[in-house]
Order: C-alpha cells, then sequence, then structure tokens
C-alpha cells in the first residue's frame, strides 16, 4: 500500500508542477487552485507513504517520478524540444528510480 501511496503522490506532482506552467505566474485562478490541491494531496501522499518507506527511498521515487513524468508532459503537450541527452537523462533517472526500488 505504500508504494501505491507514493505512486499517487508521483502522478500528483505531475499535475501541480503542470498546473503551475498554466498558471501564468499565478494569475489564472483555476491552473492555481488545481496547483494548491494537487500539492496538498502530493504532500498528504507522500506523508502517509513515508510512515512505511524510508524517507530517502520515497524522497527519490516521488521527485523521479515527476521529474520523469512532467519531462513527458512537456515533451508531448508543450512540444518541448526531444533531444538525445534529455531522453539519457530522463533514462537515469528512471534507473535511479528502480534501482531505489530493489534496494528497498
Amino acid at each position: 500500500m505504500p508504494w501505491i501511496l507514493l505512486f499517487a503522490a508521483g502522478l500528483l506532482e505531475i499535475v501541480w508542477a503542470t498546473a503551475m506552467k498554466y498558471s501564468a505566474v499565478f494569475t489564472k485562478p483555476m491552473p492555481t487552485i488545481v496547483m494548491i490541491a494537487g500539492m496538498i494531496a502530493s504532500f498528504w501522499l507522500l506523508s502517509s507513504a513515508m510512515r512505511a518507506l524510508p524517507l530517502g527511498t520515497a524522497y527519490m521515487v516521488w521527485t523521479g517520478i515527476g521529474a520523469v513524468g512532467s519531462f513527458v508532459v512537456g515533451v508531448v503537450f508543450l512540444a518541448e524540444p526531444v533531444t538525445a541527452m534529455r531522453l539519457a537523462a530522463a533514462a537515469m533517472i528512471v534507473a535511479g528510480i528502480v534501482t531505489m526500488k530493489m534496494a528497498s
């Protein structure tokens, strides 16, 4: 169950980061509300997962899901560039997440 909570927290990190982009420096109310709600929910789920998971593992996996997921959102929906270096960086983050999960 803690891994499911952590995964959901990571997905919500993608949501709030994307909403932050669309909030236009907090001038658009709806994306700003989505961002704040997403942050609260993401932190709550992360905190809940940390009851059973080590701090370093939980935080690393959470930020990794958010980073790679936000990268994918940027590429797919925001037409951000896809380069070999960016793909390699995302792959290394995923490899770190998998390694950390196996080590726990």
